[in-house]
């Protein structure tokens, strides 16, 4: 099969497109034939040397993927040869076929179609695990969510105003902030010209935030909590290293919460996954959640792809695709 491989830690320049042994399906594993996958900021900090897979887990990057079932392992019954689904991954999407445990393999949502369902698993998981499942977000609630354009921050956005909340998101530029808006959220700060933790304040403070950030947020990210808030932090896009002042996190009975998806247990993941179909499938099905594609790219020209990350200029999710 196909599949791309970082030749060495580095820039985009280092994927290359090449061959490798077919995966075979274990058991309890499904076998899928891929026609998407999706980029995320873990496969760019995996080709930078920073990010390695899990033990045991394929070098090829990519996060999610959706495609159709060409084989199943023993024990799998839930699926059969020929079914359309798409799946979350701890590794192996950029290729044209890929092993996958069946608790992590989902249906694809009704209305959507192969290829564009690759945008969905990891951000859906991501974003119900962590700002429903983990922090608790409730219906009436002040939400923020730092990136609120990309993959991550598009689903965020359109999930807690689904579900009630009133969301606050930031970007940086017109176009970003206004995308944004379209998607539900109440008020959109430019980070490049606005205090976030004033313009949050304004409303209350946030109950929960949801944070790429990371070191360079931390700070800020308490002071607009509001009190019993609570910050999941889920990426180090500013550094690893921050100071808390504890004092104001007490003050606020708040908690900070530092999550991973990708090194969880299998069996977290597929009750993530069972989680996300029940309550995100059908929002997507009915409209009100809609999958956000910036671009696609075939599989070859996934240095591009990566490129395009890195720029920041993306509104949505990146795809690369196996199939013309």
């Amino acid at each position: 099969m196909h599949a791309v491989l970082a030749t060495e830690p580095g820039g985009p320049d280092v994927l290359r497109l090449t061959d490798v042994p077919d995966p075979e399906p274990g058991p309890g594993e499904v076998l899928i034939d891929v026609a998407a996958s999706a980029v995320n900021r873990a496969d760019l900090l995996q080709r930078q040397g920073f990010y390695p897979p899990p033990e045991g887990v394929s070098d090829v990057p990519g996060l999610e993927c959706s495609g159709v079932v060409a084989e199943v392992g023993e024990g799998v019954t839930t699926y059969a040869v020929g079914d359309p689904v798409c799946a979350l991954l701890a590794g192996g999407g950029y290729a044209t076929r890929v092993t996958v445990p069946v608790g992590q393999v989902m249906p694809i949502p009704e209305g959507v179609d192969l290829v564009t369902a690759a945008s969905l698993p990891e951000v859906a998981c991501t974003v119900w695990s962590n700002v429903f499942m983990v922090a608790g977000l409730r219906a009436q609630e002040t939400f923020l969510v730092h990136g609120g354009a990309g993959g991550i921050g598009t689903m965020a956005i359109q999930l807690a105003a689904a579900y009630g909340a009133r969301v606050a998101a930031t970007a940086g530029s017109p176009e970003k902030l206004l995308t944004c808006r379209e998607l539900g959220a109440e008020l959109a700060i430019d980070y490049r010209e606005q205090d976030f933790v004033a313009e949050v304040k304004a409303l209350g403070g946030a109950d929960v935030i949801l944070d790429n950030m990371g070191a360079k947020y931390l700070g800020r990210n308490v002071d607009a909590l509001a009190t019993e808030g609570r910050l999941v932090v889920i990426g180090m896009q500013g550094g690893t290293k921050g100071e808390l002042d504890l004092g104001r996190l007490l003050a606020k009975r708040g908690a900070v919460i530092a999550t991973s998806l990708r090194s969880r247990p299998a069996e977290d993941k597929a009750a993530i996954c069972a989680a996300v179909v029940e309550h995100v499938w059908p929002l997507v099905a009915d409209g009100r959640v809609r999958p956000m594609i910036h671009a696609s790219y075939p599989l070859a020209q996934a240095a591009r792809a990566h490129t395009v990350l890195e720029e920041s200029s993306h509104v949505g999710k990146v795809l690369l695709t196996t199939r013309s």
